[in-house]
């Protein structure tokens, strides 16, 4: 089997082209194998890149655990560089069809390559129930929540994939000992106010346009960044009256920009997409 390894500011996956050949019978195992960090590839996940009778490529994303996920920006912004520069479909603008529908992407091309892209991510979920979170309020916007005795006020926001945003202090970002992402962030993925689970971001704001922000992701634990994270992230900062509609997030995989229009109420994301080196996986 073919693949691409490609990552959007260092959150990686490893894409399989299913439109030029047959896609693998289980997508969970496979998701599991190749992405361990010793003994596979090494990745944050599988992504298959499939044929789509509703846009230029359909999308399936698969967690490090091999759990299927709805959406990843990060790598839809990869998949959408993976169908323009390997020819299934060399336009500037694509639809891509993923869990949470059709999105639409912009990409900047230079040398008749993909290099930035902007992703329309579409309009943010704020009902409790679909997110889904039992914790208070539509939208639930600095609920109490306690994970490991540890007190947050949690906003959440899906993406088509959930989200919980907590602003938190330097020491989240100074962890040259004690890691308290890594300790707190389980305790919030599996909490019981997440009956789907969460992705868990601690943010620090440094201004009305600048943050810097770390994640726990559900089914992969910490990863370098989060796409969909960062437009949670975005729209949190809005709900909380902390930051504007335009904002600038710093990962630790490099920057997005982000916008929450006012014009179509859609989330934009813009930032790159890298592809690093292609090979063979052995298949039975």
């Amino acid at each position: 089997m073919r693949f691409t390894k490609m990552h959007g500011i260092g959150n990686d996956y490893v894409y399989v082209d299913c439109v030029r050949q047959k896609p693998p019978s289980d997508p969970a195992v496979l998701a599991i194998a190749v992405s361990d960090r010793h003994f596979g590839i090494g990745s944050d996940g599988l992504i298959l890149i499939c044929p789509s009778e509703r846009a230029d490529a359909r999308m399936r994303m698969f967690n490090a655990d091999g759990s299927e996920s709805e959406m990843c920006g990060n790598g839809l912004r990869c998949v959408a560089k993976f169908v323009h520069d390997h020819g299934i479909a060399t336009k500037a603008k694509l639809a891509i069809e993923t869990g949470r529908g059709v999105l639409t992407v912009a990409l900047e091309v230079q040398n008749g390559k993909a290099v930035r892209v902007r992703v329309n991510m579409g309009e943010p979920i704020i009902e409790s129930a679909k997110i889904p979170t039992t914790l208070p309020g539509d939208p639930p916007v600095n609920a109490k929540l306690v994970a490991d005795g540890v007190a947050f006020g949690a906003t959440c926001v899906s993406m088509g994939n959930p989200h919980a945003v907590v602003y938190v202090g330097d020491e989240y970002f100074q962890t040259k000992s004690r890691d308290p992402v890594a300790q707190l962030g389980p305790q919030i993925e599996n909490h019981e106010a997440f009956p789907r689970r969460i992705n868990a971001h601690f943010v620090k704001v440094h201004s009305p346009n600048e943050v810097t922000m770390r994640t726990w992701e559900r089914g992969s634990g910490i990863t370098l960044a989060c796409g969909t994270g960062a437009c949670a992230v975005c729209v949190a900062g809005v709900l909380t009256g902390k930051t504007a509609r335009k904002l600038l997030a710093h990962l630790p995989g490099g920057d997005l920009e982000l916008e929450w229009s006012e014009a179509d109420n859609c989330v934009y994301m813009t930032g790159p997409a890298t592809e690093v080196f292609t090979g063979e996986w052995p298949t039975a």
